[in-house]
């Protein structure tokens, strides 16, 4: 249990450290409240649309998709450190892997999924 002790130290001072900062710009922080400052603040502009405002259903599917090619990058790098290990059999089965979802990006963009209007 001994070797864990500077773990724990470390996550002890830094709890105290986020906790000390936190309370001392409570306490110590300016508490000036007025109409501009309680809008809602975007990028350093006013609000165009309300943001309670529905999203179409593309901007999900699109993030959904860029998930799914995303863990596909994933798979690739552990495979690439283990190149000449796996030899022959590796780079099929990678080559298989990589016509699988390349035949979904095809289908997906061919059905227009990726198009915005």
């Amino acid at each position: 249990m001994t070797e864990y002790i500077p773990a724990f130290l470390l996550l002890a001072l830094a709890a105290l450290t986020s906790g000390g900062l936190l309370i001392s710009t409570t306490l110590l922080g300016p508490k000036h409240k007025f109409k501009e400052k309680m809008q809602p603040f975007e990028s350093g502009e006013t609000q165009i649309v309300s943001p309670r405002l529905r999203f179409d259903v593309k901007f999900y599917l699109v993030a959904l998709l860029f998930v799914i090619f995303d863990i596909e990058a994933v798979f690739l790098y552990p495979w690439a450190v283990l190149f000449q290990e796996l030899g022959w059999i590796g780079f099929v089965e990678m080559v298989v892997f990589i016509i699988i979802l390349g035949g979904g990006l095809v289908y997906v963009w061919k059905r227009g999924a990726l198009e915005w209007d």
